[in-house]
């Protein structure tokens, strides 16, 4: 009761002609007030004390107020006391996050999309690996992607090719949109800037339980690009990073449920070889590189029908030329010469008996073109002129001024 006798004699000290009763009276209620508050901090009581001495003739009663007022109203004031839950301390959490694991499950599929993610100092993502399961592409069973600075790599397991590619030029601009919907550090300060806009609600659950989770729903406003969305994030009390996130969408005036982002291993270092492709894949699996400046052949002035036409021809020439080099680079997944004249070495081709016209094919990954070709060869002593059908030429997958031959047969 230390403080209670330092304002004893604070009130005793002033210069006042009020009545005994009235002194005990008001005395008895700061004594009350004061017993029955939390210990007020260290810091915050010499500053009230000092500022009730500099005025000596202020009145009793008025000072009971004043310091009835700070007592009742300390914890307010003590910095001890936390503060609370509020989505700039996620954005703050997250400055500090260099990995991340993420699992991505969707209603009605048992295997999740699963990412990796690594980012630099300033929280730019610098590396990222994603698993891409048979559901999500059934014609290419399951994938997995890896993508760093530049570079890309494809694993393709039905078809056991691994493709080395540059990445696209909007690659970034692509994978920020992604990151967006399932990455915690883009995702909440997203949220953030939807909030001030005015284009989502946010309801923030913060349980006495300090054990359980922070809660925060977010439901997507008229004025939002996506009306019919909720989200539900999941967050540790001490931490502030989320842990979970719930996926909704609007049926039938209630909100389905429609996936969960599961994040873990936050900055639990990720093995560099996870983000290189080649020494994972098993021996069986082809390796091609798109990387260099010289694979598939150059648009230029040329018109597309006009570029995958040309393709043919070049490819063609070179293996009446026998330059399995140049007939390798000339296909969408830069065959290599030594593989290029294992399957086609054994057959001479002579000369090119007509080619074309190319024909749209719009169920390629990028825009391409079936161009028909009719060809002299020579197999065992024989002459024939077969008419490929089906060769599939396109525009390379990073590199859209570029052309390839995917296929030479349907």
């Amino acid at each position: 009761m230390r403080q209670a006798e330092d304002i004893k004699r604070l009130i005793k000290k002033l210069n006042d002609k009020t009545s005994a009763q009235m002194d005990k009276r008001v005395l008895g209620d700061v004594l009350r007030a004061l017993e029955e508050s939390e210990q007020p901090s260290a810091l915050t009581w010499p500053n009230i004390r000092r500022t009730i001495m500099k005025s000596p003739i202020t009145k009793l009663a008025a000072a009971a107020v004043i310091i009835t007022a700070v007592v009742l109203s300390i914890t307010l004031w003590d910095r001890s006391t936390p503060l609370a839950y509020g989505i700039e301390q996620t954005i703050e959490a997250n400055n500090s996050v260099r990995y991340l694991h993420i699992k991505n499950f969707t209603a009605g599929e048992d295997e999740p999309r699963e990412g990796w993610l690594e980012f630099d100092q300033d929280g730019q993502v610098t590396k990222v690996r994603a698993h891409m399961p048979e559901w999500l592409s059934p014609m290419d069973e399951s994938m997995v992607i890896v993508w760093k600075g530049d570079v890309e790599q494809v694993w393709n397991k039905r078809k056991k090719v691994l493709a080395t590619m540059k990445a696209k030029d909007n690659t970034k601009e692509q994978l920020t949109a992604f990151l967006k919907k399932v990455d915690p550090k883009t995702a909440v300060k997203h949220i953030y800037e939807l909030q001030s806009q005015g284009k989502v609600k946010v309801e923030i659950n913060e349980p006495t339980d300090k054990a359980e989770p922070i809660t925060m729903t977010v439901t997507y406003l008229p004025e939002s690009s996506t009306p019919d969305k909720r989200k539900v994030l999941y967050i540790d009390p001490t931490t502030k990073l989320v842990n979970t996130i719930e996926l909704y969408k609007l049926k039938d005036d209630e909100y389905q449920y429609e996936g969960m982002i599961e994040l873990d291993d936050y900055n639990q270092p990720i093995d560099a070889q996870l983000f290189d492709l080649q020494n994972e894949v098993p021996p069986d699996v082809k390796h091609f590189d798109q990387t260099a400046n010289d694979v598939g052949l150059s648009q230029g002035q040329l018109s597309d029908e006009q570029a995958a036409t040309e393709v043919v021809r070049q490819f063609f020439q070179a293996l009446i030329a026998e330059d399995y080099t140049r007939a390798g680079k000339l296909f969408v997944l830069t065959m290599p010469a030594n593989q290029l004249q294992q399957h086609i070495g054994r057959v001479k081709i002579l000369r090119i008996v007509s080619i074309g016209p190319a024909v749209l094919n719009p169920k390629l990954e990028t825009k391409g073109f079936d161009v028909p070709c009719k060809i002299e060869l020579e197999e065992n002593g024989k002459r024939n002129t077969p008419t490929l059908e089906g060769i599939k030429v396109q525009q390379l997958r990073n590199q859209p001024e570029r052309w390839g031959i995917f296929s030479l047969s349907n």
